[in-house]
Protein backbone atom coordinates (compact mmCIF):
# COMPACT_ATOMS: atom_id res chain seq x y z
CA UNK A 1 0.00 0.00 0.00
CA UNK A 2 2.91 2.38 0.57
CA UNK A 3 3.89 2.19 -3.11
CA UNK A 4 0.31 2.95 -4.16
CA UNK A 5 0.14 5.80 -1.67
CA UNK A 6 3.35 7.24 -3.13
CA UNK A 7 1.99 6.91 -6.66
CA UNK A 8 -1.28 8.60 -5.76
CA UNK A 9 0.66 11.31 -3.94
CA UNK A 10 2.74 12.02 -7.07
CA UNK A 11 -0.41 12.10 -9.19
CA UNK A 12 -2.04 14.49 -6.74
CA UNK A 13 0.97 16.81 -6.74
CA UNK A 14 1.74 16.65 -10.48
CA UNK A 15 -1.85 16.75 -11.69
CA UNK A 16 -2.98 15.63 -15.14
CA UNK A 17 0.47 16.15 -16.70
CA UNK A 18 2.03 13.47 -14.50
CA UNK A 19 -0.97 11.21 -15.16
CA UNK A 20 -0.39 11.53 -18.91
CA UNK A 21 3.32 10.81 -18.47
CA UNK A 22 2.56 7.68 -16.47
CA UNK A 23 0.22 6.48 -19.21
CA UNK A 24 3.00 7.08 -21.73
CA UNK A 25 5.41 5.08 -19.58
CA UNK A 26 2.95 2.17 -19.51
CA UNK A 27 2.65 2.33 -23.31
CA UNK A 28 6.44 2.34 -23.61
CA UNK A 29 6.72 -0.72 -21.38
CA UNK A 30 4.03 -2.53 -23.37
CA UNK A 31 5.68 -1.78 -26.73
CA UNK A 32 9.10 -2.79 -25.37
CA UNK A 33 7.82 -6.15 -24.13
CA UNK A 34 6.05 -6.75 -27.45
CA UNK A 35 9.19 -5.96 -29.45
CA UNK A 36 11.30 -8.28 -27.30
CA UNK A 37 8.78 -11.07 -27.86
CA UNK A 38 8.58 -10.33 -31.60
CA UNK A 39 12.38 -10.32 -31.99
CA UNK A 40 12.66 -13.60 -30.08
CA UNK A 41 9.96 -15.32 -32.16
CA UNK A 42 11.37 -14.00 -35.45
CA UNK A 43 14.89 -15.12 -34.60
CA UNK A 44 16.38 -11.65 -34.88
CA UNK A 45 20.14 -11.82 -34.42
CA UNK A 46 20.17 -15.64 -34.38
CA UNK A 47 21.24 -16.72 -37.86
CA UNK A 48 23.64 -19.59 -37.22
CA UNK A 49 21.58 -22.14 -39.15
CA UNK A 50 20.83 -19.61 -41.84
CA UNK A 51 24.50 -18.74 -42.20
CA UNK A 52 25.36 -22.42 -42.58
CA UNK A 53 22.78 -22.73 -45.36
CA UNK A 54 24.23 -19.69 -47.11
CA UNK A 55 27.75 -21.10 -46.82
CA UNK A 56 26.63 -24.36 -48.41
CA UNK A 57 24.83 -22.46 -51.18
CA UNK A 58 27.89 -20.29 -51.78
CA UNK A 59 30.06 -23.37 -52.28
CA UNK A 60 27.61 -24.93 -54.74
CA UNK A 61 26.04 -27.56 -52.45
CA UNK A 62 22.42 -26.59 -53.14
CA UNK A 63 20.71 -29.69 -51.68
CA UNK A 64 22.55 -29.23 -48.37
CA UNK A 65 21.76 -25.52 -48.39
CA UNK A 66 18.04 -26.11 -48.89
CA UNK A 67 17.98 -28.84 -46.26
CA UNK A 68 19.72 -26.58 -43.74
CA UNK A 69 17.46 -23.67 -44.63
CA UNK A 70 14.39 -25.80 -43.84
CA UNK A 71 15.67 -26.13 -40.26
CA UNK A 72 15.95 -22.38 -39.72
CA UNK A 73 13.26 -20.53 -37.77
CA UNK A 74 14.39 -17.11 -38.94
CA UNK A 75 11.85 -14.79 -40.51
CA UNK A 76 14.23 -14.60 -43.49
CA UNK A 77 14.11 -18.35 -44.19
CA UNK A 78 10.91 -18.26 -46.35
CA UNK A 79 12.27 -15.32 -48.34
CA UNK A 80 15.60 -17.03 -49.02
CA UNK A 81 13.80 -20.26 -49.90
CA UNK A 82 11.81 -18.36 -52.50
CA UNK A 83 15.03 -16.82 -53.81
CA UNK A 84 16.65 -20.24 -54.18
CA UNK A 85 13.69 -21.51 -56.21
CA UNK A 86 13.31 -18.44 -58.45
CA UNK A 87 16.82 -17.67 -59.64
CA UNK A 88 15.87 -17.58 -63.33
CA UNK A 89 12.68 -15.56 -62.89
CA UNK A 90 12.91 -12.09 -64.52
CA UNK A 91 12.82 -9.20 -62.05
CA UNK A 92 13.22 -11.48 -59.03
CA UNK A 93 15.92 -9.24 -57.58
CA UNK A 94 13.66 -6.23 -57.13
CA UNK A 95 10.78 -8.38 -55.91
CA UNK A 96 12.90 -9.99 -53.20
CA UNK A 97 14.29 -6.63 -52.11
CA UNK A 98 10.74 -5.33 -51.72
CA UNK A 99 9.66 -8.35 -49.67
CA UNK A 100 12.76 -8.07 -47.47
CA UNK A 101 11.96 -4.40 -46.89
CA UNK A 102 8.40 -5.33 -45.92
CA UNK A 103 9.64 -7.94 -43.44
CA UNK A 104 12.03 -5.44 -41.86
CA UNK A 105 9.27 -2.83 -41.70
CA UNK A 106 7.32 -5.30 -39.58
CA UNK A 107 10.23 -5.44 -37.15
CA UNK A 108 10.25 -1.64 -36.96
CA UNK A 109 6.55 -1.41 -36.11
CA UNK A 110 6.16 0.56 -32.87
CA UNK A 111 9.37 2.54 -33.29
CA UNK A 112 7.43 5.68 -34.18
CA UNK A 113 5.50 5.49 -30.91
CA UNK A 114 8.70 5.12 -28.89
CA UNK A 115 10.28 8.02 -30.76
CA UNK A 116 7.21 10.17 -30.07
CA UNK A 117 7.32 9.37 -26.36
CA UNK A 118 11.05 10.13 -26.18
CA UNK A 119 10.51 13.55 -27.77
CA UNK A 120 7.19 14.55 -26.19
CA UNK A 121 7.77 13.42 -22.58
CA UNK A 122 10.40 16.10 -21.71
CA UNK A 123 8.33 18.81 -23.38
CA UNK A 124 5.22 17.67 -21.56
CA UNK A 125 7.13 17.71 -18.27
CA UNK A 126 8.39 21.21 -19.00
CA UNK A 127 4.85 22.28 -19.83
CA UNK A 128 3.69 21.00 -16.45
CA UNK A 129 6.51 22.90 -14.76
CA UNK A 130 5.53 26.14 -16.47
CA UNK A 131 1.93 25.67 -15.38
CA UNK A 132 3.10 24.95 -11.82
CA UNK A 133 5.29 28.04 -11.76
CA UNK A 134 2.40 30.17 -12.98
CA UNK A 135 0.24 28.80 -10.17
CA UNK A 136 3.00 29.36 -7.59
CA UNK A 137 3.51 33.01 -8.57
CA UNK A 138 -0.24 33.55 -8.70
CA UNK A 139 -0.50 32.30 -5.13
CA UNK A 140 2.43 34.54 -4.20
CA UNK A 141 0.68 37.53 -5.70
CA UNK A 142 -2.54 36.70 -3.86
CA UNK A 143 -0.64 36.65 -0.56
CA UNK A 144 0.11 40.36 -0.93
CA UNK A 145 2.59 41.80 1.54
CA UNK A 146 2.47 38.79 3.85
CA UNK A 147 4.70 36.64 1.67
CA UNK A 148 5.58 33.21 3.04
CA UNK A 149 8.85 31.93 1.47
CA UNK A 150 7.78 28.34 2.16
CA UNK A 151 4.74 28.88 -0.05
CA UNK A 152 6.92 29.85 -3.01
CA UNK A 153 9.46 27.08 -2.37
CA UNK A 154 6.71 24.48 -2.10
CA UNK A 155 5.13 25.63 -5.34
CA UNK A 156 8.46 25.52 -7.18
CA UNK A 157 9.44 21.97 -6.17
CA UNK A 158 5.97 20.71 -7.01
CA UNK A 159 6.24 22.40 -10.41
CA UNK A 160 9.66 20.84 -11.05
CA UNK A 161 8.24 17.41 -10.29
CA UNK A 162 6.64 17.18 -13.75
CA UNK A 163 9.97 17.89 -15.47
CA UNK A 164 11.63 15.15 -13.43
CA UNK A 165 8.89 12.67 -14.35
CA UNK A 166 9.11 13.68 -18.01
CA UNK A 167 12.86 13.07 -18.10
CA UNK A 168 12.46 9.80 -16.21
CA UNK A 169 10.10 8.60 -18.96
CA UNK A 170 12.06 9.98 -21.91
CA UNK A 171 15.59 8.78 -21.08
CA UNK A 172 14.95 5.01 -20.86
CA UNK A 173 12.59 5.23 -23.84
CA UNK A 174 15.33 6.84 -25.92
CA UNK A 175 17.84 4.16 -24.88
CA UNK A 176 15.41 1.34 -25.69
CA UNK A 177 14.65 2.84 -29.09
CA UNK A 178 18.35 3.22 -29.92
CA UNK A 179 18.98 -0.43 -29.00
CA UNK A 180 16.06 -1.69 -31.09
CA UNK A 181 17.11 0.44 -34.06
CA UNK A 182 20.67 -0.88 -33.89
CA UNK A 183 19.41 -4.45 -34.00
CA UNK A 184 17.16 -3.82 -37.00
CA UNK A 185 20.03 -2.02 -38.76
CA UNK A 186 22.17 -5.15 -38.37
CA UNK A 187 19.26 -7.24 -39.63
CA UNK A 188 18.97 -5.06 -42.72
CA UNK A 189 22.65 -5.56 -43.51
CA UNK A 190 22.43 -9.33 -42.99
CA UNK A 191 19.27 -9.62 -45.11
CA UNK A 192 20.89 -7.75 -47.99
CA UNK A 193 24.02 -9.92 -47.82
CA UNK A 194 21.95 -13.11 -47.65
CA UNK A 195 19.92 -12.18 -50.75
CA UNK A 196 23.03 -11.21 -52.68
CA UNK A 197 24.66 -14.52 -51.70
CA UNK A 198 21.68 -16.53 -52.98
CA UNK A 199 21.26 -14.54 -56.18
CA UNK A 200 24.99 -14.30 -56.97
CA UNK A 201 26.81 -17.22 -55.28
CA UNK A 202 30.58 -17.40 -55.32
CA UNK A 203 30.46 -20.39 -57.69
CA UNK A 204 28.94 -18.25 -60.45
CA UNK A 205 31.50 -15.44 -60.17
CA UNK A 206 34.57 -15.30 -62.45
CA UNK A 207 37.50 -17.09 -60.87
CA UNK A 208 40.07 -14.49 -61.81
CA UNK A 209 38.32 -11.13 -61.54
CA UNK A 210 41.47 -9.51 -60.17
CA UNK A 211 43.88 -11.18 -62.58
CA UNK A 212 45.56 -8.92 -65.09
CA UNK A 213 44.58 -9.65 -68.70
CA UNK A 214 47.33 -10.21 -71.28
CA UNK A 215 46.20 -7.19 -73.26
CA UNK A 216 46.71 -5.00 -70.21
CA UNK A 217 50.21 -6.30 -69.52
CA UNK A 218 52.96 -3.77 -70.19
CA UNK A 219 55.06 -4.41 -73.26
CA UNK A 220 58.82 -4.10 -73.22
CA UNK A 221 60.38 -2.90 -76.48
Amino acid sequence: MSALDTLFGILDLGGPVVAILLVMSVLTLGVTLYKLWQFAVSGVGRHRVLSEALTAWDTGDRPAAQARLAQSRSYLAPLLGKAMKSLDQPGINGRLDAEAGLALAGLERGFRLLDTVAQIAPLLGLFGTVLGMIEAFRSLQSAGSSVDPSLLAGGIWVALLTTAVGLAVAMPTSMILAWLESRTARERIFADKALRTVLVPAQSMPAAMGAESPAAAPSHA
